[in-house]
């Protein structure tokens, strides 16, 4: 899956126009991207947290030639599926899910676009 393919369901499901729904993904993203940096955990309901690890610094080795090289210490971003994902992969139900979830999903989307426009 893809941005474009998330714009595209955001714009046939929800009625947002495809600009809307691309600058809806890419801010949505940036503010993970800007937490993680930020040096926070994202967690995420129903989908899983983000976390941000520090790896040390450690000498690595070139397999053809078996030169050692330093590694630099770096920070790294981990996934953790939460239970309710991991369920739903494994059963092979996410079609079956999402259309159960479309009619809540959709009411929440249309309740929220009423809201009126916060301007950063």
């Amino acid at each position: 899956m893809t941005k474009a393919v998330l714009a595209t369901t955001l714009f046939e499901q929800l009625g947002l126009n495809k600009r809307e729904a691309k600058d809806m993904i890419d801010r949505f993203l940036e503010e993970i991207a800007a937490a993680l940096d930020a040096g926070d955990n994202v967690k995420l309901s129903g989908f899983g947290n983000f976390i941000m690890r520090a790896k040390p610094a450690r000498a690595g080795r070139n397999p053809t030639t078996g030169d050692e090289f330093p590694i630099s210490a770096r920070r790294v971003v981990i996934f953790h599926p939460s239970r309710t994902l991991r369920a739903v992969v494994e059963s092979g139900q996410h079609t079956d899910r999402a259309s159960k979830s479309d009619s809540k999903v959709n009411k929440r989307f249309a309740e929220a676009a009423e809201r009126p426009q916060i301007q950063t």
